[in-house]
């Protein structure tokens, strides 16, 4: 039997905003287009079915078109409203479980980070309240997937995160907003 013990790491992580000459709606709208919602009854049909890992993978590549599925959202206005607060923010996790198991397989730790952590939420507000002269902005904020999964140590997982940035900006060149210089051209 292993020792007990504690380790403790750390790391730094990228933080990734971009910012978005859209409306709110609009542009979370089009991310909920292109991202779709995980389809947990199609999954839950091929689990009661023993069925194989290559059917699993052929079904997420018809959900996910993009590489990611949601997960999970909430939607946190409403609940920060009461506090007062006046921006609008989504907050999700996206991902794809079939290049889940490709980190997973070699440390589980890997579902820390997996799937990503994004948030969509109103840009900043000018001092009197009203939006910027240039009209409403949207902010898209994510943490760099490959400086997340490099802190595992494993450069089969490091691999696959940075696999993950290039399919992060795709995604946001699908959606026709900046990529960050970070993720930009990635192979």
């Amino acid at each position: 039997m292993a020792a007990a013990g504690v380790t403790t790491t750390s790391y730094e992580a990228c933080r990734l905003t971009v910012t978005v000459d859209e409306p709110f709606d609009r542009f979370r709208e089009r991310f909920e287009r292109a991202v779709p919602r995980f389809d947990a009854a199609r999954f839950d049909e091929l689990d009661r079915e023993d069925a194989s890992w290559a059917d699993v993978s052929r079904l997420t590549a018809e959900n996910a078109p993009h590489s990611f599925m949601i997960y999970w959202s909430l939607d946190a206005s409403a609940l920060m409203r009461l506090a007062g607060g006046t921006r609008r923010c989504v907050e999700y996790l996206m991902g794809n479980h079939v290049i889940a198991e490709r980190m997973y397989r070699h440390d589980p730790a890997a579902l820390l980070y997996a799937p990503l952590r994004l948030a969509i939420y109103d840009g900043e507000r000018g001092e009197s309240g009203e939006r910027d002269q240039h009209g409403p902005l949207t902010c898209l904020t994510i943490d760099q997937p490959s400086s997340l999964f490099a802190s595992l140590g494993d450069l089969d997982i490091t691999q696959v995160g940075l696999e993950l940035d290039q399919k992060l900006a795709d995604l946001l060149a699908h959606l026709r907003v900046p990529v960050p210089p970070a993720i930009a051209g990635v192979r």
